[in-house]
């Protein structure tokens, strides 16, 4: 099967199914399997200039979103020449990734007669649903089965290890500048990994806040997660969350790949959490995942 993600969750669960070599087209920002967007035609790439702070990422993508502009440019040459027999996009978040209806309007264009699997996660028990959705699209029921009851096992296996335990008040942050609070999966994680999730939206999306808001929590530790950066932007970033809580414990994360990304490594992202909120009781995860900032 020829299967075009135009979604980079949806082409890490592709690999993570084992089905790499099926990818024929993917976005700009996929990086897993390591090799992908080397070797794979790049179809999607992003309509923002490069090398914003994240200040001036919100203006740009508010300022784009007022005028009814895209934040995503679809590549339909390349696209045809792919010629999937599988499209995997997404309707979840316009400013995360292209939209449905983009696609399906380009997928009619183009005269292409693709099947459409659209990726829409809101919960953490909806990503592993949406796993085992991509595996019976592509063909892969039993591999999809499997991966899905791993991912559980080493859920299970956390839920195990900190039960019955203190759980600290933990304010996530999807943004920095301005504040976001977190939404969909992020307060599941949270809570899986043994914290007590404040001011997030189980299931819903990212809210805008105040530094005072913040503040009023009173967390015990803040997790900056900003949405699309890696380990070491997320550490940078945490400077100014520090400015406003000084005192407070905090958490950076490579938010990228572990917390916004609605893929397998969610778990990687929990079980890295709950190390850094209970390090006597989970294992220490490999380095570069997150950063825990006295």
């Amino acid at each position: 099967m020829r299967i075009a993600s135009l979604l980079p969750a949806a082409t890490e669960i592709v690999g993570a199914l084992g089905l790499a070599d099926d990818l024929v087209a993917v976005t700009f920002e996929c990086d897993r399997p390591a090799d992908v967007r080397a070797t794979r035609p790049v179809v999607v790439d992003t309509a923002l200039p490069a090398g914003l702070t994240p200040a001036e990422i919100d203006a740009v993508v508010r300022d784009r979103a007022a005028r009814g502009l895209p934040q995503y440019v679809l590549d339909r040459d390349a696209l045809r020449a792919a010629a999937p027999d599988l499209v995997l996009t997404q309707d979840l978040c316009r400013v995360c990734a292209l939209p449905e209806a983009s696609v399906t309007q380009a997928l009619d264009d183009l005269g292409l007669e693709a099947a459409v699997l659209t990726v829409d996660p809101h919960t953490l028990d909806d990503v592993l649903d949406a796993i085992a959705a991509v595996a019976r699209a592509a063909g892969a029921d039993d591999a999809g089965s499997a991966l899905v009851a791993d991912l559980q096992r080493r859920l299970a296996e956390i839920d195990d290890a900190l039960r019955g335990r203190p759980r600290p008040r933990v304010l996530a942050l999807e943004w920095t500048d301005p504040p976001y609070l977190p939404g969909h999966w992020v307060p599941a994680m949270v809570r899986r990994a043994g914290g007590e999730p404040l001011a997030g939206i189980d299931g819903g999306r990212s809210v805008a806040t105040t530094w005072d808001d913040v503040r009023a929590e009173r967390p015990d530790a803040v997790l900056v997660a900003p949405c699309g950066f890696g380990l070491d932007d997320a550490v940078a970033q945490a400077a100014a969350v520090r400015e406003q809580l000084p005192g407070t414990p905090l958490i950076a994360v490579d938010s990228a790949s572990y917390v916004v990304r609605a893929g397998p490594r969610l778990v990687d992202g929990i079980e890295a959490l709950a190390h850094a909120l209970h390090p006597d009781a989970i294992p220490a995860p490999p380095p570069g995942r997150i950063a825990v900032l006295s």
